[in-house]
């Protein structure tokens, strides 16, 4: 069997897909509070506030901010993104509607719609973090990274 070369139209469109919206995440249609990172990094550093992060599974385990709870808003599939139909559900677990909530994800677009989702299901003390994971890190803000294995 003889194996083909993917042109580079094609690599570039498959590598593309995850870029593209997820189904059933459409920008929030009220306005979503934020905060930027420092702001965050205050509020949280303070104890009054705990950090939600929507970033996907393999993405937290790269790092994340300290004390931070993951649950993913979106998946990554074979199919594009998809979003998690039970977010909102798994949130509650974990926090009260009237918990304060800092939500972030890698660059704050999902913590965007995810604050939006909350909100519309009650939550009352939400607030998105503008810039996302990237700007805290840039930010020097504390982070839990793994630790490389030294070899013997």
């Amino acid at each position: 069997m003889m194996m083909m070369r993917l042109p580079a139209v094609l690599v570039i469109y498959i590598l593309g897909v995850p870029l593209l919206p997820a189904r059933g995440s459409e920008p929030p249609s009220t306005p979503v509070p934020s905060v930027d990172v420092t702001a965050a990094g205050q509020l949280v550093g303070s104890g009054g506030h705990r950090y939600l992060d929507v970033r996907t599974e393999e993405e937290f385990k790269k790092g994340h901010v300290e004390s931070s709870l993951n649950v993913p808003f979106l998946f990554f599939t074979p199919q594009g993104k998809e979003k998690n139909t039970k977010f909102t559900e798994q949130v509650a677990l974990h926090y009260d509607k009237e918990d304060n909530i800092i939500v972030g994800c890698l660059s704050g677009v999902r913590s965007e719609l995810a604050s939006a989702d909350l909100i519309a299901a009650g939550f009352k003390n939400v607030k998105n973090m503008e810039g996302g994971y990237m700007a805290w890190v840039e930010s020097g803000l504390s982070v839990n990274k793994p630790h490389a294995h030294e070899e013997l």
